[in-house]
């Protein structure tokens, strides 16, 4: 039996909650793995309940949060060493930036035999200045000279980690996509249509424009307004934008959202906060925008495509490599409000290149992105890493 530790920093919604829970529940009997993580943010939504339907066990570590400090985080360090010694695992995988940090500094003192970390995104790029960069930069590579593999989840992402920000050599980094249950996506789709206009009172008529994710400056929802607003006044079409999602950003959000539609009467708005089962919501959306200055690997974007829904979406981070442009959505390049707003036109007024991106879809992911495929990828890595201690 192979005992796995797996740290994540935090159950929030999103690709690295339901990473580590299939990574948990779903790979061979040859496995036994344990699933810790930090305290969930109060911008966000809490997803506690993912696990919980696959049946995984959680541990929460209370003092792993996910801002820097000092005095918790020596705390949560304590008790991830503590989880260490009594578990006694084989491997310690490290998923996202916080967990990875305590995580793999743990596992280094505890003498861990094998030690990997997932790069869900990075903190590289427009997330802090300069000298706060610089020294996540110095810390990265550190731990990753003590790392056994890193994990980056697309093509893209290796490059950055290798070429760009100098975090490991290539031969450490080896590519593993992000898995899902993909199947919640694509079954009853007409039943959670229906249902979800009716919920929100949405005409037959009207053409929804979805964008999910937390409302954090990265994500840019104000650029995407932006470009909504240049979009509406050259179409005729009645349009709601539905916002799935909350954060720090929402009431700046919402105010330029009440300016547009006083200024176009086609347009109407939409805040659902947070969707637990967003498979039940995206059936009911004909579009999924993403309007982000960077990305790892957009979850968002990989559902869209699963439930047929074609997509609009800056060619950033791990994009390309997601979405194949002008077969399942449109790929922009760095975020542009009049660009943008051109192909957010074409995908309104033309149902049929809509029509065409949503058949095409579901066969580009289901099986690239599919859950099954992660564990197979996972094992492999983990066995041969394993072998590789022992000779």
């Amino acid at each position: 039996m192979i005992r796995v530790l797996r740290i994540i920093n935090r159950f929030n919604l999103g690709g690295p909650t339901y990473n580590v829970t299939f990574l948990t529940r779903f790979m061979s009997d040859e496995f036994d793995t344990q699933l810790w993580g930090g305290e969930i943010g109060e911008d966000e939504g809490d997803a506690l309940f993912i696990p919980e339907k696959y049946g995984v066990e959680t541990h929460i570590i209370p003092d792993m949060e996910r801002e820097l400090d000092v005095k918790k985080d020596r705390k949560a360090l304590k008790q991830i060493r503590k989880a260490i010694q009594d578990f006694k695992p084989d491997v310690v995988h490290t998923h996202a930036s916080k967990a990875g940090a305590l995580g793999r500094y743990a596992a280094i003192k505890e003498k861990v035999p094998v030690i990997v970390h997932t790069f869900h995104g990075q903190v590289f790029h427009n997330y802090f200045g300069k000298a706060k960069t610089e020294f996540y930069k110095r810390v990265e590579r550190y731990l990753a000279k003590k790392s056994d593999a890193i994990i980056a989840i697309s093509p893209l992402q290796k490059k950055e980690l290798v070429e760009e920000y100098g975090i490991a050599k290539p031969e450490k980094v080896r590519v593993v996509p992000l898995g899902f249950d993909l199947e919640l996506f694509h079954r009853d789709k007409e039943l959670n249509r229906k249902s979800f206009r009716d919920r929100y009172q949405i005409d037959n008529d009207q053409l929804v424009i979805g964008l999910i994710g937390r409302m954090v400056h990265i994500k840019n929802h104000l650029g995407f307004l932006l470009a909504v607003d240049l979009m509406a006044g050259k179409t005729e079409k009645k349009i709601t934008i539905c916002f799935i999602g909350d954060g720090e950003m929402r009431e700046k959000v919402e105010v330029l959202a009440n300016l547009l539609s006083d200024d176009h009467a086609n347009l109407s708005f939409i805040f659902t906060s947070w969707i637990k089962n967003v498979s039940t919501a995206l059936p009911g959306i004909d579009i999924v925008c993403l309007s982000s200055f960077n990305e790892g690997t957009p979850v968002s974007i990989i559902e869209a495509q699963a439930a047929g829904v074609p997509v609009l979406t800056t060619d950033v981070g791990g994009v390309r490599d997601v979405v194949i442009d002008k077969e399942t959505g449109f790929l922009v390049g760095d975020f542009e409000a009049e660009e943008y707003a051109k192909s957010l036109l074409d995908l309104v007024e033309n149902k049929e290149i809509r029509d065409k991106m949503s058949q095409n879809g579901w066969n580009h992911v289901k099986d690239k992105f599919h859950y099954e495929r992660l564990c197979a990828d996972m094992e492999d890595l983990y066995k041969s890493l394993l072998a590789k201690k022992r000779r």
